[in-house]
């Protein structure tokens, strides 16, 4: 694939009132998902439920993407149609997990450093013939009392630009996800601080191993208070600090930043990106790749009768895209 294609591919993540459907989770974390709501997790309701997601009617029209798990690249609908077809039918990009995900870093207890490199090359040329179009790898950085050491910042950023080289080699455009943790009792001058010098550390890292920034999609965390503090930042206090963040340690170049939701509510993710594009413009489009932000209403409607709600929970599922659409162009407004 060519430089111009890439590009093409990774504009077109980002396009106006556009953005990402995370349905990437592990056979594991659905699992857990699954039995919040009392749903077997078998491969047919694994298969059923994305299939509610990814035949959602109107989908395409706020969604330009969907990132899936290795499962779902090659499962179809119950009528036999690969969900990749009927994703690239509705003008929606197939996407795909590739990271193996965080294992202990050794010499730094409480670290992680994302693996899955191994093999990875292979993997890649696999899934562009199964017609994925764009990947993702998510590296994880806490927040502790002495952490996130340099080590594990430049561990987890060095493996993200290996892999952004051999997306691009493959013709897949690749999106970097350097998620910093809500989880802990930091306020939000620490989570800018984190998040500053993890992104600076990552795009040096990519600029060291020829990754082109054209082709690239950037999946940031929000600058936010940490779970556990006692004063937490207000929508427009994250909204600027990460406006400002972002400005600061990422380049023009990058086509657009797609937020993750982490651990924020379907409603606060959604304001705080729209605040973001109030405050605009900014040097590259802000929109969202959310998972469970997109999906937990339409989760626990559909689980409630699987056949009988299936529509309503489509319903609920396109609703989502359409409002956190209008947030990535600053025109959401919260429902009276």
């Amino acid at each position: 694939m060519s430089i111009e294609q890439l590009e093409a591919i990774a504009q077109a993540m980002v396009a106006p009132g556009k953005g990402i459907i995370a349905i990437d989770e592990s056979t594991n974390t659905i699992k857990k998902r699954f039995e919040a709501v009392n749903v077997p997790n078998t491969e047919e309701n694994r298969r059923a439920y994305r299939e509610m997601l990814l035949t959602a009617p109107n989908l395409g029209q706020h969604i330009s993407g969907a990132i899936l798990y290795d499962e779902t690249l090659r499962q179809s609908t119950k009528a036999g149609v690969p969900f990749t077809k009927v994703m690239m039918d509705n003008g929606i990009l197939p996407g795909i997990k590739v990271d193996k995900g965080p294992q202990p870093l050794a010499g730094f207890p409480g670290e992680v450093v994302t693996e899955g490199l191994d093999g990875l090359r292979e993997r890649l040329h696999e899934y562009a013939k199964l017609g994925a179009k764009f990947a993702k790898w998510r590296a994880v950085i806490t927040i502790g009392e002495d952490s996130p050491s340099g080590t594990c910042i430049e561990a987890n950023c060095h493996a993200l630009a290996r892999y952004a080289a051999l997306c691009q080699e493959a013709g897949i455009v690749p999106m970097v996800e350097p998620e910093v943790l809500m989880d802990g009792d930091h306020d939000i001058e620490v989570c800018y601080d984190v998040t500053e010098a993890t992104l600076r550390s990552l795009f040096g890292s990519l600029y060291e191993h020829n990754v082109m920034l054209e082709g690239t999609i950037l999946k940031a965390s929000m600058v936010i208070s940490g779970k556990g503090c006692a004063t937490q930042a207000d929508m427009d206090e994250v909204a600027e600090a990460t406006v400002r963040c972002l400005k600061a340690s990422v380049p023009s170049a990058i086509p657009g930043i797609v937020f993750l939701s982490g651990g924020q509510s379907d409603e606060q993710a959604t304001a705080h990106l729209n605040a973001m594009n109030q405050i605009g413009p900014h040097p590259w489009p802000l929109s969202f790749s959310y998972g469970r932000a997109m999906q937990s209403a339409a989760l626990q409607l559909w689980a409630k009768d699987m056949a009988k709600n299936f529509a309503e929970a489509q319903k609920t599922v396109s609703m989502r895209a359409k409002e956190n659409g209008l947030a990535a162009l600053g025109q959401w407004q919260k429902a009276a």
